[in-house]
């Protein structure tokens, strides 16, 4: 795998975590363990998410994120209380795919891949926020449901074609910051309004 397919499995990676962190673990160590894909050298500490352990828990915690996701309300907490887990794990997740030898390098990655996935879980958590202001009841479930499709379908993408993946993710990361954006301007009218 080239330069350019580690950064787009990384990036792809790190971006999904900041939505679905459990899924993304779960997804890609079943891919691993069913040997729908074959890791290179290079990639071979990713074999601890095809652990058993690993993928029951990441089930688990897909699991109970996919029903947590769709009550209103409880996908904000749940957010919240994923703030700090889902850019580590986003973070984590691309200093072990790219892995490389040069400490600096692994700092980097590690930055960028948090970064990735604190600005898709910002993105989200604040467009849920917005959501569940709405006063009825369905568009949480759709956008959840949105959400799910989405990851497990950039999932397979990012394994099956890096570059696609990275281009994609690029394009997600500055929707993302423009949601940020748009989200931190709305906030700062609102309370301007407020005073």
């Amino acid at each position: 795998m080239g330069v350019v397919e580690l950064l787009g499995l990384a990036g792809s990676i790190s971006l999904l975590s900041g939505w679905r962190l459990y899924l993304t673990v779960f997804v890609t160590g079943l891919a691993m363990r069913l040997q729908w894909i074959n890791l290179p050298e290079n990639l071979q500490m990713l074999d601890a998410l095809a652990n058993p352990w690993v993928l029951g828990i990441s089930a688990i915690g897909a699991l109970t994120e996919f029903f947590a996701d769709k009550i209103l309300w409880l996908d904000s907490i749940w957010d919240g209380i994923h703030t700090f887990i889902r850019p580590l794990g986003g973070a984590l997740l691309a200093l072990a795919i790219v892995d490389a030898g040069d400490p600096a390098w692994q700092v980097i990655v590690f930055l960028l891949g948090g970064g990735a996935a604190m600005a898709s879980h910002s993105a989200k958590a604040g467009a849920r926020a917005m959501i569940n202001t709405s006063p009825e009841p369905v568009s949480n479930a759709v956008v959840s449901t949105g959400e799910d499709v989405a990851t497990a379908g950039l999932l397979v993408l990012a394994l099956a074609n890096p570059v696609a993946a990275l281009i994609i993710a690029l394009l997600l990361l500055a929707l993302c910051i423009f949601l940020i954006y748009k989200g931190y301007r709305l906030w700062r009218k609102i309370v301007s309004s407020g005073n």
